[in-house]
């Protein structure tokens, strides 16, 4: 059989595969170097950039638990200023697609972040980071429709970029923002990020985060993740990438079964820092060994 075709479209953007290394987990893809072959990957999310430099939350900013992590990191990073200068030379050695993740406080932070980044040829994408559960003062913008129909509004007219927008779990219905950001002018939506959770340290009755409230993410996620993802799938027209609990090649293959057009690699990074090329491996294996020619013959073909 004629090795398979395991390319994919987000909107405008060709992706060599469907697997994309998640923002905060992956830096800005130097760090990851030595592991793996970067430009192998469909796309790199980088680490969340806000418009002024953040310090983040106070430690301990990581627990694990039973099956996951949680993360009270706070979006630390070094700023926009930083970003052009420092990160964006790094990024144009990557012959592999960049969505350049941003977060902001207020409306006129991601119209600034946008129309920075509208300038610079090598970022194909933007990721609108609209759902950070343990910020203080939080990202609430992804918390009922008419926000995120704001944003992504405001973000859409001040760039002609591919716009990805990552929802959070922690809503009623998210398929009714979904639609509110499919409405508002996104080319995809990425769900889910992390789910809002606290650990209780019994000996000295404090909390294990120096933040309390942190976001759940890894295998403890999966199934819930995977429900939403098959959810909104069937109730907007643009692609859905998925991700949350994503460790191998086998899990990937469920969110893309599910109706994911593509899946983002968080967690599974930090346990095994050649996970994102595994998944690859292993997507191409499955299909080559049940003669699926390309991802046209998997995405959304679950059986119900």
């Amino acid at each position: 059989m004629v090795k398979p075709d395991l390319k994919v479209r987000i909107g405008r953007l060709k992706l060599k595969n469907p697997v994309m290394a998640a923002s905060g987990t992956f830096g800005f893809g130097e760090e990851f170097k030595d592991f793996v072959n970067i430009n192998k990957l469909g796309a790199i999310i980088t680490k969340s950039i806000t418009l002024k430099p953040r310090e983040g939350n106070p430690p301990p900013r990581i627990v694990e638990t039973a099956s996951g992590i949680l993360n009270s990191i706070g979006l630390q990073n070094d700023g926009i200023e930083n970003f052009l200068k420092e990160k964006v030379p790094l990024l144009r050695k990557a012959k592999t697609v960049i969505v350049v993740s941003i977060a902001g406080e207020s409306f006129n932070e991601y119209k600034e972040l946008t129309r920075r980044l509208d300038k610079i040829d090598m970022v194909d994408a933007i990721e609108i980071n609209i759902s950070c559960p343990n910020v203080k003062g939080g990202l609430e913008f992804a918390v009922e429709p008419n926000s995120t129909f704001d944003v992504v509004t405001l973000v859409r007219r001040n760039t002609g970029k591919v716009l990805i927008t990552k929802l959070s779990p922690n809503v009623k219905d998210m398929g009714e923002i979904a639609k509110a950001a499919e409405e508002a002018g996104t080319d995809s939506v990425s769900l889910v990020n992390t789910f809002t959770g606290i650990a209780v340290d019994i000996q000295t009755k404090t909390s294990k985060l120096g933040n309390v409230v942190g976001g759940l993410s890894g295998p403890a996620i999966k199934p819930i993740a995977l429900r939403m993802v098959w959810e909104v799938t069937r109730q907007v027209k643009i692609p859905v990438i998925g991700m949350g609990g994503v460790m191998d090649y086998k899990d990937a293959l469920e969110f893309i079964i599910a109706g994911a057009s593509a899946v983002q690699v968080g967690t599974a990074s930090f346990v095994n820092p050649k996970a994102t090329i595994e998944i690859i491996d292993g997507i191409e294996r499955y299909m080559s060994k049940n003669k699926i020619k390309d991802m046209k013959g998997l995405i959304g073909c679950l059986r119900v």
